[in-house]
């Protein structure tokens, strides 16, 4: 008699969320499971994939299917990334604006101190990758070295090493010897980062008062606010940091609506008081 009980994957460490941002084939769905089960992640998310759930996902998971069954459907990245602090996001082309990368072992080392279940690694779909956009909710971009005449790497694959070398950073050392000082010596609470929707809020915040000032008038507005993001990001904002920062943005806004011209400012001189002279009908 065939044994109808579903297995279910379990694993030896807490892992991060892995994100499929539209993914378009069901067999990389699959595929991703398929690593993720052999790397010991088990939160799979997976924002308005193509095709899900499918026998072609099933398949290529090779067992893994608790991993699919229990996999999360999102609208969008926010959503997906809603209950997360420090989001890993993965390119393999070109931007036109520059994003300072780490290698997989070097983004793991960005990552110590903060738990594990408010991380996720994200993956774009497999044309195109991650938008700009999106890769503005990341914390960290990570490029895989490959060789340079051929940069094409499967979707699985590129998980598979993010996943392996995550497992790598989280069991070599904790099968370390510790001495007895490092095992008895007080550990100091490390600073978690704020979660990822406190923060995108602090973002659309800081953005209106920009406007406001005019500071994002004067300057090219995209690639400037992208590059005020990205300051933000690396910084890994704690939610006191963030509302300190919303309170500064507040006060901002409280002053632009309730002062007057301001009076201590020297008056102006040359063309530019000459134009405003004849603007008001002086001469």
């Amino acid at each position: 008699m065939v044994s109808t009980v579903k297995r279910v994957i379990e694993s030896d460490i807490e892992a991060p969320a892995i994100v499929l941002v539209e993914p378009t084939h069901p067999g990389n769905i699959g595929a991703v499971a398929r690593a993720m089960a052999n790397m010991g992640f088990l939160d799979l998310r997976l924002v308005k994939p193509q095709i899900f759930p499918s026998p072609v996902a099933k398949s290529m998971a090779a067992g893994a299917d608790s991993i699919l069954r229990s996999a999360t459907v999102y609208d969008t990245l926010d959503e997906a990334i809603a209950d997360c602090r420090y989001m890993i996001g993965t390119s393999a082309r070109d931007r036109t604006i520059d994003w300072p990368s780490l290698t997989p072992a070097a983004a793991m080392k960005s990552i110590e101190g903060v738990k594990a279940a408010d991380v996720a690694f994200v993956f774009g779909t497999e044309r195109t990758g991650l938008s700009n956009a999106q890769l503005d909710r990341c914390n960290t971009v990570v490029r895989i070295p490959v060789n340079d005449n051929y940069g094409s790497i499967n979707l699985a694959t590129a998980a598979m090493l993010l996943c392996y070398e995550y497992r790598q950073s989280v069991v070599e050392p904790r099968e370390a010897q510790l001495s007895r000082y490092e095992a008895s010596a007080p550990t100091k609470p490390s600073l978690q980062p704020a979660p990822a929707e406190l923060v995108h809020g602090f973002y659309r915040h800081a953005e209106h008062v920009l406007n406001e000032i005019r500071f994002l008038k004067v300057h090219p507005p995209v690639k400037l606010m992208r590059k005020i993001l990205r300051l933000f990001n690396r910084a890994r904002l704690t939610e006191e940091e963030v509302n300190i920062l919303r309170g500064v943005l507040t006060t901002i806004e409280y002053e632009l609506d309730h002062r007057g011209p301001r009076t201590d400012l020297p008056p102006e001189s040359g063309d530019s008081a000459e134009k405003d002279a004849t603007r008001s009908g002086a001469g």
